[in-house]
């Protein structure tokens, strides 16, 4: 399993195995806390849309390399052991799992604050696109949106 930071392909991607990697780090003893992020695709839109699916992309290369980057300054901070942020990419239905963002530390306050701070990055900074399929009275429709419009 791949457990570097960065995007991978829905199904490519395991979340046990991810808090697995973590535990058997050599730096988890100094660990007293984990918290996971983990986004899925909503339902509803913000007006009352009803959202059938996602589909989502990127730049990989360019995602990856941001993602890790996040995570590695972020690993920096005091009482922090681990920053992992994994996007998942392809078409996803109302429910599935999107994003796993965890970050294990000596404290939960640390551990909270940091993952905050990494999911408003990711969101701010990588290039994942997503396209919203919303039902309306004319059928299903399909646009692409920005991070701050699905927030």
């Amino acid at each position: 399993m791949k457990t570097k930071a960065g995007v991978h392909g829905k199904g490519e991607f395991d979340l046990h195995d991810l808090i697995a990697d973590v535990k058997n780090k050599a730096s988890f003893d100094e660990a007293g806390a984990i918290a996971i992020f983990i986004g899925v695709v909503r339902g509803k839109t913000d007006d009352g849309g009803k959202v059938e699916k996602l589909e989502l992309e990127s730049y990989e290369k360019q995602a990856d390399s941001i993602l890790q980057r996040i995570c590695e300054d972020l690993n920096e901070r005091d009482g922090i052991t681990d920053v992992q942020i994994h996007h998942l990419l392809g078409e996803f239905r109302v429910g599935e799992d999107l994003v796993y963002t965890l970050v294990a530390g000596a404290h939960r306050r640390e551990v909270f604050s940091t993952l905050i701070e990494a999911v408003s990055r990711f969101k701010s900074k990588a290039p994942i696109f997503k396209k919203e399929y919303v039902l309306t009275d004319e059928g299903m429709k399909g646009s692409w949106k920005s991070e701050e419009e699905l927030q």
